[in-house]
């Protein structure tokens, strides 16, 4: 063994003692020789034969390092060598990888490696390096790069952490021992390969002896009997993960559950008296709260849930008991009426029962218990209570004033007895058809009752304690009126009855039947005849057909409605009833003119008249209404006509600018004084500044003048300049009202070339004239060619 490979096995023995003990020999190993690829004797085998070894390059490992290295000096990793390495400072080592540089650094010549931060195994468990050996001048490879690991051994340097801090749990009430409330975790981040640093076991700092944990799983139990919650709901437990196996030195953390009791139906209800007294009104209205009562239960939520029942009372069906479901009380209910004189007290029995009950805990039963109830009931001053809830009764029509009806009854339900007083509601009876005995309650008539116009009444009676007044009450009382045969049958309808002039004797022309507002019980029978004054006379005759019936019939072949057009028929109808009734109805038969199959074609004006139901003075009355309204439609627009309307100017001077309507015809062509024609022939002549006549001009303002366009013509301007004249002058017109107006003007303008039709500019003498021309513009001025076109001698004459 030359020289070389002890220096490397020296090294190794370094590295695995600086290694943890009891892992063996994980180090980087370089084993030399002689020249790499050269061979050398080393001595012979069994056999003699000479044995040769080859030189080898180097042979990798691993390196470990202790993390939270607490030294003041850079850590050793270990040492690199090349066998290319001649020790004359040629050979230079790199480091490459994970961490090279900085937290691992080489010496370049020694090739030394040092970590230099402190390393947590936590954050990286090992690294990764390539290492290479090179010629520092030349920069060539001296050996091939190759890789290596450095591992971090891990210490105990975390304690055990909890998932949950604090963790919350519930377990019913009376549970066995060992039943499993929760589970809790700690998480240790030490390997947990490499020694008890990461191996957990719990433990229970506070919460006994009611609950335990299992030190390997965690799970807690409960460790006691009959825990109850109505004693203690709530339990605080601490408990304890320690690493390192819970033995001495470990790192441990602790955790808090709260453990709460959850409620199981393990009470029954109890009241809290055996004898509940409530005192009510005899005045009590059904369906009101006599009394509340209530069981007291340790449980709580559904397990307290109680229902009430009533097993016994000496009035039954007078009371009722339900549950009030938000607060578990008892609420006795009043069903039927009470009576202080009839009845003073009550006794009940009721009981109260859980809703829910939990079998396992029939033992600690029953759950259910029971009360006696005593109503106490107090007499109150009451109104007078009528024998019955309404009164029927019956009168006939023809009863006369003062007839007794009915009677109705009342008696004071109390002690005392008080008298009654009888009156009737006039808001029930506003036509006071009844009155009432105030003593005895008789019902008697005061006005004539007819059953046709009402054949009910419906009063309300009073009844008044004299004792006491406010006391009262009332019943309703029906009055129905009976019938009496005092009306007689008439036309069941205004019959439209017409006869053709070409009748036949006994010729049916009108069925009629009756009505009668009277009703008989056996149904009404009516009888028709004609009228005894008009039998002897008679153009028709009445045919009674025994059923209600009857029909009106001709007597002669033929009618006249020139003769006479209208026929009345008095027809008697009476009744089969007592006492009889009868009545004469007068039929109106017209006499029309017919077709050969019957069919109505014309009637008379008087029969229409009949028919339409107007008399003469009524027509009169419509002919003058209409004769009126007319005359006022006329004399409405008369006053419309006879309105002036009102001049623009009212000074009669000015008329400058304006146009004059006048209705007059005027004197012609010589009368020039009526307006100044000067004024239309040469409107340039007008003053440009003239002021208004008709009100008093400010001179406070000056005119204000609008640039006016040259005149295209060296004469009189034509009707542009005349426009923008006029607007210029209203313009810087102070007086000028300060809404919009409209000014109109009568100019024809100058130099018309078809020059100007009007009368104003022709001359005064009529000889210059000369109208022939007319004759030749065709027939439409024939008239005015005849009115100027003739001689001179003609139109002298």
């Amino acid at each position: 063994m030359d020289r070389r490979k002890v220096y490397v096995l020296m090294v190794l023995w370094v590295l695995a003692h600086l290694s943890s003990p009891g892992l063996g020999l994980k180090a980087l190993r370089r084993t030399t020789g002689g020249r790499r690829g050269s061979t050398g004797l080393t001595g012979e085998d069994a056999n003699g034969v000479p044995l040769r070894r080859s030189k080898r390059g180097w042979m990798w490992n691993q390196f470990f390092l202790l993390e939270e290295y607490t030294g003041t000096d850079m850590q050793y990793v270990g040492k690199l060598h090349s066998d290319g390495d001649r020790g004359d400072g040629s050979t230079r080592y790199v480091l490459t990888g994970d961490g090279a540089g900085t937290l691992f650094k080489i010496d370049e010549k020694s090739g030394d490696i040092h970590a230099t931060k402190r390393l947590d195994r936590e954050e990286k468990a090992y690294y990764i390096l390539h290492a290479k050996a090179v010629n520092r001048f030349t920069n060539e490879a001296l050996e091939g790069e190759s890789e290596f690991i450095i591992k971090i051994h891990d210490i105990n340097d975390n304690e055990p952490k909890f998932t949950k801090d604090p963790y919350f749990a519930r377990v019913p009430e009376m549970s066995d021992i060992g039943t499993s409330v929760i589970q809790v975790t700690a998480t240790d981040a030490d390997d947990a390969t490499y020694g008890n640093s990461a191996r957990v076991v719990y433990s229970i700092l506070e919460g006994q002896p009611y609950f335990s944990v299992d030190p390997e799983t965690g799970l807690i139990k409960t460790a006691l009997p009959g825990m109850d919650r109505e004693v203690k709901e709530n339990y605080q437990v601490v408990i304890q993960a320690k690493d390192m196996a819970g033995q001495m030195g470990g790192l441990s953390g602790t955790t808090t559950v709260s453990i709460a009791l959850s409620d199981v139906n393990d009470n029954p209800p109890r009241f809290t008296k055996t004898l509940y007294e409530f005192r009510v009104p005899e005045s009590m209205e059904l369906g009101s709260v006599v009394g509340v009562i209530r069981a007291m239960d340790a449980d709580i939520g559904e397990n307290a849930e109680m229902d009430y029942r009533i097993t016994r009372s000496d009035g039954p069906g007078m009371f009722d008991v339900g549950t009030n479901r938000s607060t578990q009380e008892g609420v006795i209910v009043l069903r039927k009426p009470l009576d202080f004189e009839r009845k003073r007290q009550y006794s009940l029995s009721i009981q109260v029962e859980n809703v829910h009950i939990n079998p396992r805990f029939f033992s600690v039963g029953p759950f259910k218990d029971e009360a006696t109830i005593k109503i106490v009931v107090e007499d109150v001053d009451e109104p007078p209570v009528f024998e019955r809830a309404s009164y029927v009764m019956e009168v006939k029509e023809d009863a006369a004033r003062n007839t007794i009806v009915g009677s109705v009854s009342a008696l004071d339900p109390d002690d005392k007895n008080s008298l009654v007083r009888y009156t009737i509601d006039r808001r029930t009876d506003m036509d006071r058809v009844f009155n009432i005995h105030a003593g005895n309650g008789s019902v008697f008539i005061l006005r004539e009752l007819d059953r046709e116009e009402n054949p009910w009444h419906n009063i309300s009676v009073i009844a008044t304690e004299f004792t006491n007044p406010r006391q009262i009450s009332r019943v309703p009382v029906y009055i129905r009126v009976l019938d009496v045969n005092d009306n007689a049958p008439t036309f069941a309808t205004n019959y439209e009855t017409f006869v053709c002039e070409n009748a036949k004797a006994n010729q049916r022309i009108q069925t009629i039947s009756a009505t009668d507002p009277d009703e008989p019980l056996a149904g009404h029978r009516f009888f028709f005849s004609l009228a005894q004054e008009a039998a002897g006379k008679a153009n028709f005759s009445v045919r009674d057909n025994k059923d209600n019936t009857a029909w009106i019939l001709t007597r002669r072949n033929s009618y006249n409605s020139l003769q006479k057009s209208i026929y009345h028929v008095p027809v008697v109808i009476s009744d089969g009833d007592f006492p009889m009734q009868s009545s004469t109805n007068t039929l109106t038969i017209r006499v029309c003119t017919c077709d050969r199959e019957g069919n109505m074609k014309l009637c008379n004006a008087e029969a229409f008249t009949a028919r339409a139901g107007l008399s003469t003075g009524a027509l009169v009355a419509i002919l003058l209404c209409v004769i009126i309204l007319l005359m006022i439609v006329v004399l409405f627009a008369a006053l419309r006509r006879q309105r002036k309307k009102e001049p623009l100017i009212i000074s009669k001077e000015d008329v400058r600018d304006n146009v004059v309507s006048y209705n007059d015809e005027g004197g012609g062509e010589e009368d020039t004084q009526a307006f100044d024609i000067g004024t239309l022939r040469n409107p340039e002549a007008i003053e440009e500044s003239k002021q208004r006549r008709d009100i008093v001009p400010e001179t406070f303002y000056p005119p204000i003048r609008r640039p006016v366009a040259p005149p295209t013509r060296d004469n009189n301007g034509d009707v542009r300049d005349f426009i923008n004249q006029r607007l210029q002058d209203n313009d810087s017109d102070p007086t000028a009202p300060p809404y919009d107006s409209l000014a109109t003007y009568a100019y024809e303008g100058n130099g018309s070339v078809a020059e100007s039709l009007s009368s104003l500019e022709s001359v005064t003498t009529e000889g210059d004239q000369d109208y022939n021309y007319l004759s030749e513009w065709g027939p439409r001025f024939k008239k005015l060619a005849d009115m100027y076109g003739g001689d001179d001698s003609d139109r002298d004459s």
